[in-house]
């Protein structure tokens, strides 16, 4: 089958490989319709490369129709149409059960001390082959993945994979008040559709910061109050200008939407691009112990939430050695959630909203649907922000 493999920094390309079969009796085969490009990817086009392995199929975002179920997956035939959570988890743990699928205990990569293995993800969630792929093996299917009716085009449900329960969960966990204020940085797919669902859960007040002009544009579309950072001195003049419209107090809640690869930090943006470049013998334990984030938006939620209110982390961060203003956070009462989404948790809360209504705007939320083939390009133009590409699915 055809799949995206990950080769080398900036070095993806459509290859030849083995098609998945059945080897647990809690797997399923599925053909892959559509498959999503995430800015979780754009780290290992670009920063995370000592912990990958040629060869590795990339993809987290995947939905199809099933091949072949194991004999321990009751509720899924061939043809059921599915969407793949990006996270592998069995349901019936103590993790499980309490909401954090994240966490799964069955399929926790203990040899790296990380939570449940995810789908195309580096050897530190378990390298298992991802879903930019014309076929993917689904490991305990009796739980994972959610069925969807027929009908509707993929773009309706694709985002079920991925952006829309991190998005959810990033707005669940910033708590922001009824009538409350939330400011976003990052309006790429998943700062987007977190405004998207803010306003659609109630805030009375969203604010979106980005540099990308289609995104700024975008996200004032659908009634976000936009900043772009371009047009200030610097960060902390963007903070006074939203805490002036705050009452002078700042956003009830802050989503950082962006992660390790901030705009700035220069120092840190020199240590991630010679890591990189290391032969990955020495690069991978460097990376494990000493790796340190690009932390502008991070540094820039602390800043700017009110006392007292909430930053709600949805932006991927990998360092082990970050400094932290452990003084300001404490001063200021900030509470701080995190962590990578708990799919399940979320998805049928999320479901009501996918209507032929369409409150979130997922059925024109991408920018581009490009074939499978076309991945390398794909990859570059969103790494590169060209041609105004905010998403892009694919098509094997």
């Amino acid at each position: 089958m055809k799949a995206v493999t990950w080769q080398g920094k900036r070095d993806v390309r459509v290859e030849d490989v083995p098609g998945p079969r059945i080897e647990e009796p809690t797997d399923a085969v599925i053909r892959v319709t559509s498959t999503g490009l995430c800015g979780s990817d754009l780290h290992l086009y670009e920063v995370l490369t000592p912990f990958m392995t040629p060869g590795d199929i990339l993809g987290h975002e995947a939905m199809g129709i099933v091949e072949e179920a194991g004999p321990e997956v009751p509720d899924l035939r061939p043809g059921d149409r599915v969407v793949v959570p990006f996270q592998i988890a069995c349901g019936h743990c103590f993790m499980c059960d309490t909401g954090l699928p994240t966490q799964c205990e069955t399929t926790q990569v203990t040899g790296e001390g990380m939570g449940a293995a995810l789908f195309g993800y580096t050897r530190l969630y378990g390298a298992v082959p991802g879903g930019q792929a014309e076929y993917l093996r689904v490991p305990q299917a009796q739980f994972g993945p959610i069925k969807v009716p027929e009908g509707p085009p993929d773009d309706r449900f694709v985002y079920l994979s991925d952006v829309l329960p991190t998005a959810w969960q990033a707005v669940e966990y910033a708590a922001v008040p009824p009538g409350g204020t939330l400011a976003v940085l990052g309006l790429g797919p998943i700062g987007d559709m977190a405004c998207r669902i803010a306003r659609a859960r109630g805030a009375e007040r969203v604010f979106g910061v980005d540099l990308v002009p289609e995104r700024l544009a975008r996200a004032q579309r659908r009634g976000v109050e936009t900043y772009d950072l371009r047009a200030f001195d610097d960060e902390k003049a963007l903070v006074h200008a939203i805490r002036e419209v705050t009452g002078g107090r700042g956003p009830d809640a802050v989503i950082d939407a962006v992660g390790t690869e901030a705009h700035g930090s220069a120092a840190a943006r020199l240590a991630q691009t010679a890591t990189a470049m290391m032969p990955r013998k020495l690069s991978g334990p460097l990376a494990e112990r000493f790796s340190i984030d690009r932390l502008g938006a991070l540094h820039m939620a602390i800043d700017l939430v009110r006392r007292g209110g909430t930053i709600s982390l949805s932006g991927v961060y990998g360092g082990m050695a970050d400094p932290m203003p452990m003084l300001t956070l404490f001063d200021k009462q900030i509470q701080l959630r995190m962590g990578q989404a708990n799919v399940r948790r979320w998805s049928d809360q999320i479901i009501p909203y996918l209507t032929d209504e369409d409150p979130l705007g997922v059925d024109d939320f991408a920018t581009h649907r490009l074939p499978l083939a076309e991945a390398p390009h794909a990859y570059e133009m969103f790494q590169r922000k060209q041609d105004g590409a905010v998403k892009i699915l694919m098509r094997p």
